[in-house]
């Protein structure tokens, strides 16, 4: 019988050598990437919330690692906050993050439990009362809430600013009628088909000498001195 000769398999040293060393390569640059933490942060669109706030809201105030640390995940974090309306979160080359905040708009404050009206079936709480924001003193009817909103969301942030309180205050013509307690002394009557002329406030008062009264919006646009 003749002998069966096995042959030996020869392990092909070095082209495992050169794959181990990629692997190991690999490894180290992998590590090293996710282990580079967040350069610059920037912040756009804020107004109510500081940058600081912000970035204490992302979760991002140590510098984290760039890779690990995902848009969504900064996003999610920072719409918790009740004034964010929406986020929009981008990251860039060389480690950047850019943030744009939109914020709600504080229309009024509702004197009856404190809560901040910022749109239509959405209030939050006041968490800095820092804002000038006007108070809502009285109850409005439901007839007539909804259009005030309407109305308060038209009135630029710089007038708003400059009124103090705001009462609901129908009388037998008009139930619609509001009165506007501004923060220099003068008030202010509007109702909601003229609301409006109150955003031409700063134009009007110049023409009031500097006298305190009554400016009557909601019907005709006349001027009474206070006693």
């Amino acid at each position: 019988m003749s002998k069966k000769i096995k042959k030996k398999t020869k392990i092909k040293i070095i082209p495992f050598l050169i794959f181990l060393l990629f692997i190991v390569i690999a490894f180290f640059l992998v590590s090293f990437f996710l282990k580079i933490p967040i350069k610059n942060i920037y912040i756009s669109g804020n107004k109510l919330l500081s940058d600081e706030q912000i970035i204490e809201l992302a979760g991002i105030k140590n510098y984290p690692s760039f890779l690990k640390t995902t848009s969504s995940h900064i996003k999610k974090k920072i719409k918790q906050n009740a004034y964010v309306k929406n986020v929009k979160v981008t990251k860039s080359l060389l480690a950047v993050v850019n943030i744009e905040i939109e914020e709600y708009d504080l229309l009024f404050i509702k004197a009856s439990d404190n809560k901040v009206v910022v749109d239509i079936d959405k209030e939050i709480s006041l968490e800095d009362a820092a804002h000038r924001i006007p108070i809502l003193l009285n109850y409005v009817p439901d007839t007539v809430y909804s259009a005030f909103i309407k109305c308060m969301q038209e009135v630029p942030v710089s007038i708003r600013n400059e009124i103090s309180e705001i009462e609901y205050s129908p009388n037998d013509y008009d139930k619609q009628r509001f009165l506007l307690y501004m923060n220099d002394g003068n008030y202010v009557y509007v109702t909601i088909t003229r609301f409006n002329l109150i955003n031409k406030y700063n134009e009007i008062y110049p023409n009031l000498d500097g006298k305190k009264g009554i400016l009557y919006l909601d019907s005709g646009n006349h001027f009474e001195i206070k006693g």
